[in-house]
């Protein structure tokens, strides 16, 4: 406030000198039917003083006056007019430029991404990277034995036992061997689904 230093575009001056104008038509409406007023007031004691042709002169100079009122009425309407149209050009000017501005940095980001090529480029990159770790845990899930999985499971409760200090606790009860056999499997087909889901 009070220190700008920066100056009004022609946009803004033109603008500013149509609205100067407008102002000015609306003083001059005002005191032409202040005039109006004034012709009709004088008509009327005319009459009543019995001065008929002064008071028909009065009444033409009113009608004159109304005349330049209506062609205020019109200038002031074009006045109006013209204002919205640059003020609402002004508008789509910003609209304009803010459409230009947003393009412009839609473009560099894409630019940026590398265009349409890098894109496809990293598509088939990620396909190909999703491809092999299909692979790799296709391989891991169905390639090793019962009696390889055996010992990493026998590996992993050693290791548990070393990590929690706990040893596993030792069954008191004796299972016949069928049932035996059947837990056992039980027990490597959950955790071989535990292993594919966690791979997956």
């Amino acid at each position: 406030m009070g220190n700008s230093t920066s100056k009004p575009s022609a946009q803004d001056e033109a603008i500013l000198n149509l609205k100067i104008q407008r102002d000015r038509l609306h003083k001059y409406q005002k005191r032409i039917t202040v005039i109006t007023a004034r012709e009709h007031a004088i008509a009327a004691t005319l009459l009543k003083q019995g001065d008929r042709p002064r008071a028909l002169l009065a009444l033409r100079r009113k009608k004159y006056q109304e005349s330049l009122l209506a062609k205020t009425d019109a200038q002031l309407e074009q006045l109006e007019v013209l204002t919205s149209s640059v003020e609402f050009a002004l508008v789509q000017k910003d609209v304009i430029f803010g459409l230009q501005e947003g393009t412009r940095v839609l473009k560099e980001i894409q630019k940026e991404m590398g265009g349409l090529e890098q894109v496809e480029k990293l598509m088939g990159e990620t396909a190909d990277a999703v491809a092999y770790q299909e692979e790799v845990s296709e391989m891991l899930g169905g390639k090793i034995s019962n009696h390889d999985e055996d010992e990493v499971e026998d590996e992993l409760e050693a290791l548990e036992a070393q990590v929690t200090g706990v040893m596993p606790s030792v069954p008191t009860t004796k299972l016949p061997s069928k049932e035996r056999a059947e837990a056992r499997e039980r027990q490597r087909e959950e955790q071989r689904e535990e292993r594919q889901a966690m791979l997956a």
